[in-house]
């Protein structure tokens, strides 16, 4: 599985819905870990402040991508605010050896837990050896 980020074309702007005086969205690229089990790839995603609802997940062309709106968990609107969260963004490029229509996502206390299962013919299979 490799990283793949889409590139904008040459003079083409990311659609933000704000006025052209303000700063467009910011992106974040968060750390991931992937583990090799027998059964597939787990990735494992840091996404502070990101609830089920403002998480998108999605296969497409073998890219996966997700992407996430982050947000203050305090309720009300801040007064001042020393930090301020901002949106994630990353993509991968899946091989042939992802099962796409298998694929499960899990959140929990913002980390992100992505499935990726091996197509059957894919796993690693065990031969016993016997001896004559």
């Amino acid at each position: 599985m490799a990283e793949k980020t889409v590139a904008l074309s040459h003079g083409q702007q990311p659609v933000t819905g704000r006025e052209s005086t303000r700063a467009q969205d910011r992106y974040l690229v968060p750390p991931v870990d992937i583990y090799d089990t027998p059964e597939g790839l787990v990735l494992l995603a840091d996404l502070p402040g990101v609830a089920k609802e403002d998480l998108d997940v999605r296969v497409d062309n073998n890219v996966l991508t997700f992407q996430a709106k982050a947000n203050h968990a305090a309720p009300g609107e801040a007064r001042d605010r020393e930090y301020e969260l901002t949106n994630f963004f990353r993509q991968f490029e899946l091989s042939e050896e992802v099962d796409q229509g298998r694929i499960s996502a899990q959140l929990n206390q913002g980390v992100l837990t992505l499935h990726l299962p091996r197509v059957e013919k894919a796993k690693l299979r065990k031969i016993a050896v016997q001896v004559s």
